[in-house]
């Protein structure tokens, strides 16, 4: 899991089936972004223009939980394209609160939703076939790939996120202090 070289890495930040609340802890960083923007290039993410994942990627940030096809795809080409994975935030780890629709049947909820929800105003079948098609379960990252580090929280705290990623900088595992390896 080394990386260390004498460029700088190249990261990348995907956000999934989730709030972006992860992304919200990674802005947190404040002024310890310019410190790292000086040892990477950020490749790809929600403040990136990037349409497509890019090849040879060192690092990559995955919030979110893999809860349709497109998550699924997306989530495939990201292992295969980068050269460590990491679980970002509780829903990426172990599914949260975006596993909360895992106890029902998938039809059931898109009924519920966008034919007879809040307001109770019928949406025709076109609104529900244009949407990515919903995997059976919402699944935390491990259960689709390898991932290579964890980061647990929701959102996980400025402090865990620097942590984990002076170890990545460094070359070294994610090895996290006992009071930031807890969910919550």
């Amino acid at each position: 899991m080394t990386v260390v070289s004498a460029r700088k890495l190249r990261l990348a930040t995907v956000w999934l089936g989730g709030c972006s609340g992860c992304h919200m802890s990674l802005l947190d960083l404040d002024e310890r972004l310019m410190e790292l923007q000086t040892k990477v290039d950020l490749v790809y993410g929600p403040l990136v223009d990037a349409k497509e994942f890019p090849r040879e990627v060192d690092v990559t940030l995955v919030e979110g939980a893999v809860a349709n096809v497109d998550h699924l795809e997306l989530l495939e080409t990201i292992r295969g394209h980068s050269a460590i994975l990491v679980s970002l935030g509780d829903c990426a780890v172990t599914g949260n609160v975006t596993a909360l629709r895992n106890g029902g049947k998938v039809s059931d909820l898109l009924t519920t939703i966008y034919r007879a929800g809040p307001g109770r105003s019928p949406v025709g079948p076109e609104a529900v076939q244009a949407l990515p098609a919903l995997l059976p379960k919402v699944l935390p990252l491990h259960h689709v790939v390898d991932v290579d580090a964890f980061i647990p929280g929701c959102p996980p705290d400025s402090e865990r996120i620097w942590a984990a990623l002076g170890a990545l900088l460094r070359g070294e595992p994610v090895a996290l202090e006992e009071n930031q390896r807890t969910f919550g």
